[in-house]
């Protein structure tokens, strides 16, 4: 019987590197996805790209016409609902190739995400039945009508009110939602909105509605081919089979659909990283400066192998909580009306992992474009290079889905809620930690030392967090910052580590080189921040005494050798530049 892991578990102890899923254990079946996936972005999409930049007519809905002929938009629908019903693996494949789409990954993750999921995961069968096939198939468009003017992150702050009609038959919405992808040309809207003024709870609104309108479109920064807008709502009748869920529980399927969505934006991120990366080794082999291509100059070569460290490490990241999503859905019993709210449950055991995933991918995303319009030089500025777009569209993956800032907060909060319900050891573990620390300095033996040393580094500054500001940490928000960002670091570090480890065995040490020099680069290169972030919490949390012991403890946890990291990063980076794209 497989052990299902708990979320947030990796910080407590070691992981068996061959219970990790990695790209490396794809089936046949999940590379023809692949294939299919990206063999539609690169013919139907990127060939149109201009067009839509352009927001020309109708060119959105048939692409998702497209995608759904390909069964690409059904994957996360039942298959009676006329969906695809594919493991968690091929659907992070989907969305992974669709980051290479630019605006159209926006438009298509809005439909078969968020626009679709709470429909899946907590509507009526008659409600699959009348929706969900034509969300499929790209016939109906789908949106997801959250975010408010006033409200952006603070969703329960939302202002749009629902009022039961005299005859009881319908909710009249008022009210108005901002920032809503697919909005110009969708056929249904999730709304969210407070019945009575004060019941968070959510409908599906048809967008022919009398009395529902939309705004002009928003002129965005990046993303220019989705339809952005105002939706708004003034008496608009919403019958009362239309309610998803129960009243007064709209955040239940707000969060756990948002929990999906943070995952599949990290999918989308890595896609993005990866396109980024093989334009600018693309073009740093074929540019020649003094003579020389720019590939052949240690500045370049360092930033083309850090992009692919990090890119390295996003996959890993990714890939290993798909295949804990996976895990999950395979162990639950779905098959009863409530199965959706069942897999919505599942999947909210990883909402620690979703978060660190959405951070780091799309931060990771921001880098990789970033040193591609380096690469490029001047010509990266210019609009004519591909490189351009990307900068730009990579920038509001930091906002989407709950910003980064909002998702470390998430991160602590939600790990400390579940060690007080005695769902984790955390507290054992931490005690555990503090009779290692007194026995004297703890050696660290190579890479697994340095991941371990992550965790304890976490777990230290942690403790100290608790002990300083109790059940008032969260309003702490530098410390609980940087707790986060200490913790991700951990997963990173131990998610990049785990899969090397795993190649090894499998396939043995020359073919995994890379993967090992890519892990070991970044894990040498991160220990150093982790120790620093400490650092400088702790001297935040303490003074004197109090703050000398515990920085007496941290360096007991931080006795290491480092490798020469110059010396990995040019072995990977000689792999890339020969290969032109990313690798591992």
């Amino acid at each position: 019987m497989t052990i299902i892991a708990k979320g947030g578990s990796f910080l407590l102890g070691r992981t068996d590197p061959q219970t990790l899923f990695t790209p490396e254990d794809f089936t046949l079946e999940h590379k023809m996805i692949f294939r299919t996936a990206a063999g539609f972005v690169k013919d139907n999409v990127l060939a149109q790209m201009d067009d839509l930049e352009l927001k020309t007519e109708g060119l959105n809905r048939k692409l998702l016409q497209g995608a759904g002929e390909l069964g690409l938009n059904g994957s996360e629908i039942p298959e009676e609902y006329g969906g695809t019903e594919m493991d968690k693996i091929s659907t992070t494949i989907i969305a992974e190739c669709m980051g290479w789409s630019g605006s159209f990954a926006m438009t298509q993750g809005g439909q078969t995400g968020i626009g679709s999921m709470p429909i899946v995961m907590f509507g009526t069968p008659k409600q699959k039945a009348k929706y969900l096939p034509g969300i499929g198939s790209g016939e109906i468009v789908g949106a997801y009508a959250l975010t408010e003017p006033g409200a952006g992150s603070d969703a329960l702050g939302a202002k749009t009110r629902a009022d039961l009609s005299p005859d009881g038959k319908y909710y009249i919405l008022n009210g108005t939602k901002q920032f809503i992808t697919n909005s110009g040309f969708a056929d249904i809207f999730i709304v969210y909105a407070k019945v009575d003024g004060d019941k968070f709870t959510a409908f599906i609104v048809d967008a022919d509605s009398e009395g529902l309108s939309t705004g002009p479109e928003e002129h965005k920064m990046g993303i220019k081919g989705s339809s952005t807008r105002q939706v708004i709502f003034e008496d608009v009748k919403v019958p009362v089979e239309n309610m998803l869920y129960k009243i007064g529980k709209g955040h239940v399927v707000a969060f756990n659909i948002l929990n999906l969505g943070r995952y599949k934006l990290s999918a989308n991120s890595l896609g993005g990283s990866k396109f980024a990366l093989e334009l600018a080794a693309t073009y740093a082999n074929e540019r020649k400066q003094f003579g020389n291509p720019l590939a052949s100059f240690g500045m370049i070569q360092e930033k083309l192998a850090e992009m692919a460290i990090k890119t390295y490490v996003t996959e890993s990241m990714v890939y290993r909580t798909g295949g804990l999503l996976d895990e999950m859905m395979h162990s639950l019993d779905t098959s009863g009306p409530d199965g959706g709210q069942v897999a919505a449950k599942g999947v909210e055991e990883y909402a620690i992992e979703c978060s660190m995933n959405k951070i780091f991918a799309t931060e990771a995303l921001d880098y990789c474009v970033d040193e591609g319009v380096q690469i490029h030089g001047g010509y990266g500025f210019s609009a004519e290079y591909t490189i351009e777009r990307l900068y730009r569209d990579s920038r509001i993956y930091r906002i989407f889905e709950g910003t980064n800032e909002i998702n470390r907060t998430i991160i602590p909060s939600t790990l400390l809620k579940r060690a007080a319900k005695e769902e984790l050891p955390l507290q054992e573990t931490i005690d555990a930690l503090k009779t290692k620390i007194t026995s004297g300095s703890i050696a660290r033996d190579g890479e697994e030392g340095l991941v371990q040393a992550a965790k304890d580094i976490f777990l230290l500054t942690l403790d100290a967090s608790q002990q300083k500001y109790g059940k008032d940490l969260a309003k702490q928000q530098e410390i609980v910052g940087r707790l986060a960002d200490l913790s991700m670091q951990a997963y990173a570090m131990d998610s990049a580590w785990l899969r090397a480890q795993k190649a090894v065995v499998n396939e043995g040490e020359a073919k995994a080189k890379l993967k090992l020099s890519m892990a070991m680069a970044y894990i040498n290169s991160t220990i150093g921040l982790s120790e620093y972030t400490a650092k400088e919490t702790l001297t935040a949390l303490a003074e004197g005494e109090e703050l000398t012991n515990l920085l007496e403890n941290l360096k007991k946890l931080t006795q290491y050798t480092l490798r020469n990291t110059v010396a990995l990063r040019q072995e990977v980076a000689a792999v890339i530049s020969e290969n032109g794209k990313y690798t591992a």
